[in-house]
């Protein structure tokens, strides 16, 4: 049976908004939320790799798991390998990486990307959703990726690019990239090997690192467009509509 596992990288010295694994949405903070999102996709074990005591303390009195990583990672893929290599679980075949910031993911996007993964015999996959208003083309804050193909339900395209930049409505399959990674166990060890590239840096978006280096990113439609908390503005939005949705339950 193949084995997946979920690790959360999480640290609080966000260069736009320090702290915000620990702000709270609901009485709980962010982390957290992404924890039992991963939790509910029952696809795997999920532990939360961070380099501070105070996000390791919230996530276990929250009932989550979580392990101390060293304070000296480049990236956040950087910060799930140690984790992985510590927790010695044995068996793995994919490791799924799924960002600390999006409290909001959709559980079955989760779900729908590991079953890609494993149905496709894929090495390295991601998510996208369609653009819900134009004006995202123009935020740098958003994340775009294009893709070879239109994303379609039951298609998994590869990702040609990835950008922050400001793009019109012409250019051709343009998505919201969501922050999810499903890698191959092998295919991870190989990323974290590679130098980072200029292209990565300047962006500072680490997908491209395993575009430049002939690496291929499978891309599967998600369901929804959740927001990542990068700034204040993000938080107070995602704050408003995860309250709203609890009043509707």
């Amino acid at each position: 049976m193949i084995k997946t596992l979920i690790l959360i990288p999480s640290r609080m010295a966000a260069t736009r908004l320090p702290g915000k694994p620990l702000l709270k949405i609901n009485n709980l903070s962010i982390i957290s939320h992404v924890f039992k999102r991963a939790e509910e996709a029952n696809i795997g074990e999920v532990v939360v790799a961070t380099e501070d005591q105070e996000i390791l303390a919230d996530v276990l009195k929250n009932g989550g798991r979580a392990i101390l990583t060293n304070n000296n990672h480049n990236t956040g893929t950087d910060r799930i390998f140690e984790a992985y290599k510590k927790l010695d679980i044995k068996n793995v075949d994919y490791i799924l990486n799924l960002q600390g910031d999006e409290p909001d993911i959709n559980k079955d996007d989760i779900i729908n990307l590991n079953n890609f993964m494993i149905n496709n015999d894929a090495q390295l996959g991601t998510l996208a959703a369609r653009m819900q208003d134009d004006r995202m083309l123009n935020n740098k804050n958003v994340v775009k990726v294009i893709t070879e193909n239109k994303l379609e339900k039951n298609n998994f395209p590869a990702a040609l690019n990835f950008t922050r930049d400001n793009l019109t409505i012409n250019n051709q399959n343009i998505y919201h990239h969501i922050g999810i990674y499903s890698y191959k166990v092998s295919v991870l060890e190989k990323f974290v090997n590679l130098e980072q590239t200029d292209n990565e840096k300047i962006n500072k978006l680490e997908q491209l690192r395993a575009l430049d280096n002939k690496l291929k990113i499978n891309v599967a439609l998600s369901k929804s467009s959740s927001i990542g908390v990068d700034t204040q503005e993000d938080y107070l939005a995602i704050k408003k509509i995860m309250e709203y949705k609890l009043k509707d339950e």
